[in-house]
């Protein structure tokens, strides 16, 4: 499994996939649809690894080559 994420695409994974984690656990109690924060951890776990494997399947790469 290699890199197929940069930096930059790291980042905003990890920032949205935070935000979508606190909105799952700290928005408000009246929203039904809160559990779709929790779809959040996706990005958290591409972003930790640096592999994205739709990317794989698409045939994207946003890391610079070796």
């Amino acid at each position: 499994m290699t890199t197929n994420m940069g930096s930059l695409d790291r980042i905003l994974r990890l920032v949205v996939g935070i935000a979508l984690v606190l909105f799952a656990l700290f928005g408000s109690s009246d929203i039904a649809w809160k559990w779709v924060g929790w779809i959040g951890v996706v990005p958290i776990v591409t972003a930790a690894i640096g592999w994205c494997p739709a990317y794989t399947i698409l045939g994207i790469k946003t890391c610079k080559s070796a």
